[in-house]
């Protein structure tokens, strides 16, 4: 196994064409605690994967799944944040659609950034439902799409117009898109007075 990536919660691996994500132990929580935690935590990652794509969210597929360990299959691609810049208006309304889906689905991402986001032969796969719930709220939804516009801000700021494309998709794709944009809009004028 060859070690890609390690993050707060979980380690991942590449092996065999493979993707294998282990959720880690935190040794501040009681070991029964913890094992409970990551348990829950992975099948409930899986579950919300596998809800997505049903509805049409490109995802990679789950090969299995054991305690604390999902292997998914392994995609050849860039994460968004790495080819920003070569992506065109078609796609960035692909992204927002499949926004729209999840979040008609019921869902919201929790950590929907452009890392997050793989770009493989043209194909657009959400990736990394860790952090995801089923959630109507439309507080929830809008912090989706804030997190993923301060994201872009931050990284690619002369890119800004491409949030725009990303709403166009959201709003053919999403019935309640309005509410969640105006919310959007709130949050981040909340963040300003913090600031």
């Amino acid at each position: 196994m060859n070690l890609i990536e390690r993050g707060a919660e979980a380690e991942i691996y590449l092996e065999d064409d493979e993707i294998i994500k282990k959720r880690t132990r935190k040794r501040y929580r009681h070991p029964e605690v913890d094992r409970y935690i990551r348990e829950k935590r992975t099948k409930k990652e899986a579950q919300i994967t596998s809800e997505v794509r049903k509805v049409g969210v490109p995802t990679p597929i789950i090969l299995d799944i054991k305690d604390f360990i999902i292997k998914f299959e392994y995609i050849s691609g860039n994460k968004l944040k790495n080819v920003f810049h070569k992506l065109k208006e078609e796609d960035f309304k692909n992204i927002g659609k499949n926004i729209g889906k999840i979040h008609t689905k019921e869902v919201v991402h929790g950590d929907l950034t452009t890392s997050n986001i793989l770009i493989s032969d043209k194909e657009i796969y959400f990736i990394d439902f860790g952090l995801s719930a089923h959630e109507v709220h439309v507080e929830s939804r809008g912090i989706d799409l804030h997190v993923l516009f301060q994201t872009i801000r931050s990284s690619h700021p002369s890119y800004e117009n491409r949030i725009k494309d990303i709403v166009s998709g959201y709003q053919e794709e999403f019935k309640d898109s309005e509410k969640v944009l105006n919310r959007v809009k709130e949050i981040e004028r909340r963040g300003r007075y913090v600031d």
